[in-house]
């Protein structure tokens, strides 16, 4: 994988502009909260039309959402695109769609919205894995302060976890939700693994469908490529009830543990706040031994 660059950095007053990628949306109170969070810091944020339609699952049809993101990036005064909030169907968008020929802008999201910025890095563009419109008001100020830090051309302080031993590795960092990252294997969107530093979250899964997941890298000989690992949260991924079953804590674990890379568990992103800003694409130092993620 090569270094992705950040767009230029945001400044207050900048057009932003909301589109709504992903699932239809439901969480209207959240979503207007989120979009009070970014004009509280001085953004107009700008609403797609349409941003709030309905096609079973998905906030309108593929082509009303490419629309929406196609819109944003021709837009000569928009500076960066909000996702309203994840679900399914962002990767719905790149059948019939191409970054190129658009000037780089900053894209804010994760969980479904990992395929557009996982797709998005292969440009050499870094988005931020970061809060979504329903998600950015119950974060905590240091969370909020990070992720403002970062689009406005400061620097990110160090996050820290567990360390699993294993010394220090360098990468470039990608952040992904481990579902949807999964289902882009084997595609044209699939990322290049070479000495990435592979950052996880994942919400709603039984342990043993990470399992099957985590399983599917090992098979297709994915996590031989990359330097390390640094995992987030994996929320409401409790097991069964009633059911034999490991914990998600095992599953990690027992996948993960004996690759012999440096790893770090427990870092404050992912689904349940506190989700913590993460650059896509940008050189990092994992360090396993102290359980610190240095962003250089």
């Amino acid at each position: 994988m090569y270094p992705c660059q950040p767009p230029p950095p945001l400044h207050p007053g900048d057009l932003l502009r909301v589109i709504a990628p992903s699932g239809t949306l439901r969480e209207l109170e959240r979503f207007q909260k989120g979009v009070e969070v970014w004009r509280s810091r001085g953004y107009r944020v700008e609403l797609a039309p349409g941003f709030d339609d309905r096609w079973g699952y998905l906030a309108g049809t593929d082509r009303h959402r490419r629309q929406q993101l196609v819109d944003a990036l021709k837009d000569p005064d928009c500076r960066g695109i909000l996702c309203a909030r994840g679900g399914y169907g962002a990767a719905r968008l790149l059948e019939e769609f191409s970054w190129k020929g658009f000037e780089p802008k900053w894209l804010v999201g994760f969980s479904d919205i990992t395929s557009l910025l996982l797709s998005l890095s292969q440009q050499g563009i870094s988005g931020v894995h970061g809060p979504l419109l329903t998600t950015i008001a119950v974060e905590p100020e240091w969370s909020l302060q990070r992720l403002f830090d970062w689009v406005e051309g400061r620097s990110l302080p160090a996050l820290t976890g567990i360390g699993w031993g294993h010394g220090v590795a360098q990468g470039f960092l990608l952040p992904m939700n481990l579902t949807v990252a999964t289902h882009l294997l084997g595609t044209p969107m699939q990322p290049d693994f070479t000495n990435v530093i592979l950052a996880i979250e994942d919400v709603g899964e039984a342990p043993y469908r990470i399992d099957r997941m985590l399983t599917q890298w090992r098979l297709a000989g994915h996590f031989d490529q990359i330097q390390g690992i640094a995992i987030g949260r994996f929320s409401q991924c409790d097991p069964p009830t009633g059911i034999p079953s490991f914990t998600i804590e095992d599953v990690l674990h027992d996948r993960l543990a004996d690759l012999n890379l440096p790893i770090i568990s427990r870092l404050p992103f992912g689904h349940d706040s506190p989700n913590a800003a993460l650059p896509v694409g940008i050189p990092v130092q994992l360090d396993g031994d102290r359980g610190i993620l240095n962003f250089k």
